[in-house]
C-alpha cells in the first residue's frame, strides 16, 4: 500500500500539481525535501525520475517539456542543490519552456543562524522566473483555525504558480519550508476539501486561449503591406507545427515575400532562404541596399545568424512588425509593431486581408540562393576532412523522422550551412544559448519521444556535460556524435583570441576522448579520424545494438578556422 507523507503541506502541493497535469517530476536526493519525494514516488498518475546532479536534472527536465510542451516539475533538497538549477531555468525563461521548480527549505527560524545546509532560498531566481513563492509552514501550529488558513493562502499560491506556468510557458519556483520530522507517512491522501478544487489549465499553445485582433486594427497593417514590394518574414526557432509549414507555404506565393529561416525554424520549403549566413556572407553595401526590406515581420524564438542580426541593424526595415502571444524581443532595433498573438492566430487573420504585389523581390533572393548553392557543392566536393566536411557527411546520415538535438557554440552555427530532411524535427538551447545542458537536454527529449534522438554535440560541451549520463533512463536507441576538435573551436572563427597571446584560455585545448565515459556508463563507442573511417562509422552507428551509442569524430584542430573561412570567400 503507498504511503503518503504526514505533512499536510506537502500533500496539499502533491494534489496540487497532480490536479494541474503534473506527469513528470524528476527529483535530485536530499533529505529536506523527503515528505515530497515520498509523496510524488507513491503517487500512481505520477511518474517519478531519480537524478543525481542537480545540474543534470534541470536540463533534463527542461528536454522533457521542451517535446511535451507540459509543465514537467522538478524536486530538490534545501541549500546549493536549489543554485544548480540556474542555468536551465534561465534557458527555459527565454525558451519559453514549462518548468515547476520546487525547492525544500529550512523553516524561516531557522536562516542565517548557521544552521546547516541552508541558505537564503527565497527569490533566488527573481531575474528569470514567470512566478515564484515561498510557502508558509503549519508545523508547529496548534490552532486547527489556523492551520486551515495557512493552508489556504499556501493553495492560493500554488495554484497561482501552476497556472502561469501552464498560460505563460515559462519556469516557476514554488519554495516550501519544512521543519523536523520529514520522514513520518500515512496510507492515504487528505481530503483538503474546498481548498484544493482542481481543474487543468488550457496550455498556453492552444489556440483556444487567445483572443484575435479586431479586424479595424489590422486592416491598417493590411494595407501597409499590401503597398509594399519588398517584404521579409524572419523565422526564429519554432516547434514543428502542421499549420504554420500550411500557412508559410501560402505566403511565399507572394512574390514581394521573402521567408528566411534556420535548422531550428522547422519550417521547410525550396522558395525559403534556409541558409541565412550563407547566402549573406559574400554581401557588399549594393546587395544589403538593394535586398533591404520595407516590411520586416518576425516570430518565433532567437535566431543564431549574427549576419542577419548585423543586416538587419544597419540596413533597418520601415516596418517592423513581430508576432507572439507573450513577448517582442527587439533584435534588430527596428521594432514598430508587436502583435501579442500566435503566428498561427495572426496569419490566419491576416491573410484575408492580403494580397498578392507584382515584385522581384523573391526572385531576386532565391537566384543568390541558387548561386551560393552551386557555389558551396562545389567548394564540398572538394574540401579536405575537417569540420565543415563531417558535417556535410553527418547531416546527410541523420535518420529520418528523427529528433535532432544541437549544441550551441560551432555546432548549431555550422549546421545553419546545410539542409536538414524536413521529417527530422530540430533543436538546440538558443535561450542563453549555454553549452551545459546540451546532452542533459537530448536525454530529457528522447525520454519523451517516441522517434530516435541524435544528439549532435562538441567535445566541450559534451565533457562539460558529462554527469547527463548518469542515469537510469537512457533509451537504447539514443545517439550521441561529437565533434571533437581538441577545444573551443569557435574561439578560431571569432575575431580577437586567436591574435591575442592567451588562446589556449579561450579555446582549451585537451587530448581527452570519450572512450571512458561509454565504458563506465554502458555506451557503445565508435570512433573516426577521417574520411573513410566516418563513412564507415556511419553505415553502421544507427544500427540497433539494445543500447545508447557514441560516435566520435576527431577533426583537425590547426586547420578548420582556416578551411571555413577559405569556405565563404569561395561563396562570392
Amino acid at each position: 500500500m503507498p504511503k503518503y507523507p504526514k505533512k499536510k503541506l506537502a500533500q496539499l502541493l502533491l494534489q496540487a500539481c497532480v490536479g494541474h497535469g503534473i506527469e513528470q517530476v524528476v527529483i535530485s536526493p536530499g533529505s529536506r525535501n523527503a515528505p515530497l519525494t515520498l509523496g510524488f514516488v507513491n503517487h500512481p498518475a505520477v511518474e517519478t525520475f531519480s537524478i543525481v546532479d542537480e545540474r543534470c536534472a534541470a536540463f533534463l527536465a527542461l528536454g522533457m517539456a521542451q517535446q511535451s510542451r507540459r509543465p514537467v516539475a522538478l524536486l530538490c533538497t534545501s541549500g546549493s542543490a536549489l543554485l544548480n538549477y540556474y542555468p536551465a531555468i534561465a534557458e527555459a525563461y527565454y525558451s519559453k519552456i514549462p518548468l515547476v521548480v520546487i525547492s525544500a527549505d529550512r523553516p524561516s527560524h531557522l536562516i542565517d543562524i548557521g544552521d546547516g545546509q541552508t541558505i537564503r532560498q527565497a527569490g533566488a531566481f527573481a531575474n528569470h522566473i514567470i512566478f515564484e513563492t515561498n510557502l508558509k509552514s503549519e508545523d508547529g501550529c496548534t490552532d486547527e483555525d489556523q492551520v486551515v488558513h495557512i493552508l489556504s493562502n499556501n493553495d492560493k499560491e500554488i495554484v497561482k504558480a501552476l497556472e502561469a506556468t501552464t498560460e505563460k510557458m515559462g519556469p516557476v519556483h514554488i519554495n516550501i519550508p519544512f521543519d523536523e520530522p520529514l520522514y513520518e507517512t500515512v496510507e492515504h491522501l487528505y481530503d483538503f476539501g474546498s481548498i484544493n478544487v482542481r481543474k487543468e489549465s488550457i496550455p498556453a499553445t492552444s489556440l483556444l486561449n487567445e483572443i484575435p485582433i479586431p479586424l479595424a486594427e489590422l486592416e491598417k497593417f493590411a494595407s501597409v503591406w499590401n503597398r509594399s514590394a519588398k517584404k521579409m518574414v524572419l523565422i526564429g526557432s519554432n516547434f514543428p507545427d502542421e499549420l504554420l509549414q500550411t500557412q508559410m507555404e501560402h505566403l511565399a506565393k507572394d512574390p514581394s515575400v521573402i521567408i528566411l529561416t534556420e535548422t531550428t525554424s522547422n519550417v521547410t520549403n525550396k522558395n525559403f532562404i534556409h541558409k541565412i549566413d550563407q547566402l549573406i556572407f559574400p554581401f557588399e553595401g549594393e546587395d544589403f541596399e538593394k535586398l533591404k526590406p520595407e516590411i520586416l515581420l518576425s516570430f518565433g524564438g532567437m535566431i543564431v545568424s549574427k549576419k542577419i542580426k548585423q543586416f538587419l541593424r544597419k540596413f533597418q526595415p520601415t516596418e517592423h512588425w513581430h508576432a507572439d502571444a507573450f513577448t517582442a524581443m527587439d533584435t534588430y532595433l527596428s521594432l514598430t509593431h508587436h502583435f501579442e498573438i500566435s503566428a498561427q492566430l495572426f496569419f490566419s487573420q491576416f491573410f484575408f486581408l492580403t494580397k498578392h504585389v507584382k515584385s522581384k523581390y523573391q526572385n531576386q533572393w532565391l537566384l543568390l540562393k541558387e548561386l551560393r548553392n552551386q557555389k558551396h557543392e562545389e567548394f564540398l566536393s572538394n574540401v579536405v576532412y575537417s569540420d565543415l566536411k563531417v558535417f556535410d557527411l553527418l547531416l546527410r546520415s541523420i535518420p529520418l523522422h528523427s529528433n535532432l538535438q544541437l549544441a550551441n557554440s560551432s555546432i548549431i552555427r555550422y549546421a545553419q550551412l546545410f539542409d536538414v530532411d524536413p521529417s527530422i524535427k530540430v533543436f538546440c538551447n538558443r535561450g542563453a544559448s549555454g553549452i551545459d545542458g546540451s546532452t542533459s537536454t537530448a536525454l530529457g527529449a528522447a525520454i519523451i519521444q517516441k522517434e530516435q534522438t541524435v544528439l549532435v554535440t562538441g567535445d566541450i560541451s559534451f565533457l562539460y556535460d558529462s554527469n547527463a549520463l548518469w542515469n537510469n533512463y537512457i533509451p537504447a536507441d539514443f545517439r550521441i556524435i561529437v565533434v571533437n576538435n581538441s577545444g573551443g573551436g569557435i574561439f578560431r572563427f571569432i575575431p580577437g583570441p586567436k591574435a591575442s597571446d592567451a588562446l589556449d584560455f579561450f579555446e582549451t585545448p585537451h587530448n581527452l576522448d570519450a572512450s571512458a565515459l561509454c565504458s563506465m556508463y554502458g555506451f557503445d563507442y565508435h570512433i573516426a579520424k577521417n574520411d573513410e573511417e566516418l563513412e564507415h562509422e556511419l553505415d553502421r552507428f544507427y544500427a540497433q545494438s539494445g543500447k545508447p551509442a557514441l560516435l566520435e569524430i576527431f577533426t583537425p584542430r590547426e586547420s578548420n578556422d582556416m578551411i571555413l573561412a577559405s569556405y565563404f570567400k569561395g561563396l562570392k
